[in-house]
């Protein structure tokens, strides 16, 4: 008999699923490796956290591998291609309400390069304490 599937993918459409429908912007939390698509720029110790509303992504499709969508940076639209497995986290915004996973471990890209990540200087100074980064969809 086969190894069933996992129930991740499932759980993560579930709960975008909530969020919208509750009005809430769902956010995911990924860790960000080699497989992972997006800005290197806005990666923090090798994670991303990503708004997934569909205010602030377009063309959102969760599969069961992938999770695929574009999004703006700065005004500048990117593809983005998260890995299921990179997820840690998918989450309202606005409240902190969702579910966390176990990330399966892989070496992540600024692990593998052997380089320290510089961060991208804050003109804001530090963020606020218990505020999350958001993504503003900007016209």
């Amino acid at each position: 008999m086969s190894e069933p599937t996992s129930t991740k993918p499932y759980l993560l459409r579930a709960v975008y699923e909530w969020c919208v429908d509750n009005g809430y912007a769902p956010h995911i939390s990924v860790v960000v490796d080699s497989r992972t698509r997006v800005p290197m720029e806005y990666v923090r110790n090798g994670q991303i956290v990503l708004n997934i509303g569909p205010v602030a992504a377009s063309r959102l499709q969760m599969g069961n591998d992938l999770i695929e969508c574009t999004a703006r940076f700065s005004g500048v639209a990117k593809d983005l291609v998260i890995p299921v497995a990179a997820v840690a986290a998918i989450y309202a915004g606005e409240n902190g309400h969702g579910m966390s996973f176990e990330p399966e471990r892989k070496e992540t890209a600024w692990e593998a390069s052997g380089e320290e990540v510089a961060g991208r200087p804050d003109p804001k100074g530090p963020p606020k304490a218990g505020r999350k980064p958001t993504l503003r969809r900007i016209k």
